[in-house]
């Protein structure tokens, strides 16, 4: 299990990860991306992007490295960083199939990716990912499970998922929309030959969206490492966007509103990696900030007010236009 690597760091920021989402693609739905990317969206200005930011967070810590086949060039700036730093043997990399970008490095595609949750679809994308990453490939995952994906069912699929785990690949599974804890417990009962297929599932919770906790502690009970993503629900929890009661907290704090969001999932005793998904090596500082936020419980109490019925948090993120 890759993520033994981490359990022998001593820096507080070692549960922190770097997911390549809002860097490896020049179009996102995070709020407030017009200023953190500005005008310049070129595969260079990105690739230098990418790469100051993992850097930064090497330099601070951070040892888990997320990319995706749909994150635009996200696996391509992590190997070639990778690749010039060999020495860099305590890191976990982690990348996801089941998307396909078609963008074409546009902000205003009519489609940015395809779900697409097959055989011939993993095939394809584990060929294409091990051209780029080799085997410097620790974690591979279904991207985006819900509970009617194929990806649950169809045995072919287990098999070769199953081959590849005999190989050393880890795999595991991420989960979106409103029935995330649905998925979550469908796929802790696949299994191949009588073993749990799934080591890891990567799922959306921050403190708007609560409701995939109760399984994600299920999925850590049965031994999965749980990796949380949009932690700070796509710039919904950052400055200037808020709500009023996680402003405060903060204040209190002294820190900013992205590190107390992300403190409250790092408290969570089955939250094993919490993504910083920064796209700038100030908003990464800034994340990082997480490892040293203390609540009280009034704290905590009035920042589990903000927690929203489940569709509607989904409903609001399909809104969210891509920058």
């Amino acid at each position: 299990m890759p993520f033994a690597r981490l359990a022998a760091a001593t820096t507080p920021t070692c549960h922190i990860g770097l997911g390549l989402a809002a860097v490896g693609r020049p179009g996102y739905i995070n709020l407030g991306r017009d200023q953190d990317l500005g005008e310049n969206r070129s595969v260079e200005a990105l690739r230098t992007r990418t790469h100051e930011l993992l850097d930064a967070a090497y330099a601070q810590g951070v040892r888990y490295f997320d990319a995706a086949r749909s994150y635009g060039r996200s696996e391509e700036f992590l190997a070639e960083w990778l690749n010039a730093r060999p020495s860099f043997d305590d890191i976990v990399v982690g990348s996801k199939w089941g998307y396909t970008y078609t963008a074409g490095w546009s902000t205003d595609a009519e489609k940015h990716e395809v779900k697409e949750h097959t055989l011939q679809a993993y095939e394809r994308q584990r060929a294409e990912s091990d051209a780029l990453l080799g085997t410097r490939l620790d974690l591979y995952q279904i991207h985006s499970v819900t509970p009617d994906s194929p990806a649950l069912t169809d045995k072919d699929l287990h098999a070769r998922l199953a081959e590849a785990a005999a190989e050393g690949l880890t795999i595991g599974f991420s989960t979106s929309g409103p029935a995330q804890a649905a998925a979550i417990r469908a796929a802790l009962a696949v299994t191949v030959d009588g073993e749990p297929l799934f080591r890891t599932v990567q799922s959306t919770y921050n403190a708007l969206e609560t409701s995939a906790g109760p399984a994600l502690a299920e999925a850590h009970d049965a031994g999965l490492t749980v990796i949380v993503k949009e932690g700070m629900a796509n710039g919904r929890l950052a400055d200037p966007y808020a709500p009023a009661a996680l402003k405060a907290v903060a204040q209190e704090t002294g820190l900013g509103c992205d590190a107390v969001s992300l403190a409250l999932i790092l408290r969570e005793p089955w939250a094993g990696v919490v993504l910083s998904g920064a796209a700038t090596t100030v908003q990464l500082v800034s994340n990082l900030h997480a490892a040293a936020v203390d609540l009280d419980e009034s704290q905590l109490e009035r920042l589990g007010s903000l927690a929203e019925e489940p569709g509607a948090y989904w409903e609001r993120r399909g809104q969210l236009p891509w920058h």
